[in-house]
């Protein structure tokens, strides 16, 4: 979904973990800014320190473990998903007033866009009918395949401003996505680059990444992150 007019979306990178609540104020100013004319699209990429967030069709019955770490209420769609280290967060602040204002294939986007982001990686990732986000089908000799999800979508939009967006499992500790029933799926498991064999860096999730956003939505500029 590129702009006809070809203008460039911010691209930040936050160094340094960022709080939950600082991330969503930074991104609810932006948001409104964007909308108001005041400021450009931008593309925030973040990690967070380990937290749960609940997605608007959150089930009480999916917060296994509410002690484990923090837990956030959050405006986006979905379920409730993991936070933390080792996860690229890519928060998406794109004004679909200049690319459409068409929501399913802001969506399709997002999905390609993480899918062609690991397929550098010699990763196919797949989307399956009734199960949000990107997976991949492990197959290994002697037993039954399986699916896990490598990254997971949530998008909100706001007077045709998205914010929220993908996050993508470079390397977290897997182990803290059992204090939930991740996106409310409980019959699948959740994988990472790493995981699956890949040793990738941040860093070099981030080149795909960008590399796959410039195909699909047009060119970034580097930006200073909100916060």
């Amino acid at each position: 979904m590129p702009r006809p007019d070809g203008a460039a979306a911010g691209w930040a990178v936050s160094k340094a973990p960022v709080p939950y609540p600082d991330a969503v104020a930074a991104m609810n100013a932006r948001v409104e800014a964007i909308v108001e004319g005041r400021a450009g699209e931008l593309v925030w990429l973040l990690e967070h320190p380990p937290l749960y967030t609940a997605g608007v069709s959150a089930k009480t019955g999916d917060l296994l473990d509410a002690a484990r770490f923090p837990v956030f209420q959050t405006e986006r769609g979905g379920q409730f998903t993991y936070h933390g280290p080792g996860q690229r967060v890519a928060y998406v602040m794109l004004d679909l007033r200049e690319r459409g204002r068409d929501v399913r294939k802001f969506v399709q986007s997002l999905e390609a866009w993480v899918i062609g982001a690991l397929a550098d990686f010699n990763v196919e990732g797949e989307l399956r009918n009734g199960r949000v986000g990107v997976w991949v089908e492990r197959k290994a000799p002697g037993t039954a395949p399986r699916e896990d999800k490598i990254a997971a979508l949530g998008v909100k939009l706001r007077r045709w401003v998205s914010f929220h967006g993908i996050s993508l499992n470079v390397e977290p500790d897997l182990s803290h996505f059992t204090g939930i029933v991740p996106c409310g799926v409980a019959e699948h498991g959740v994988t990472s680059l790493v995981d699956l064999g890949r040793p990738v860096g941040m860093d070099e999730a981030d080149a795909a990444l960008k590399a796959s956003f410039e195909r699909l939505f047009g060119p970034v500029v580097e930006a200073d992150p909100p916060v």
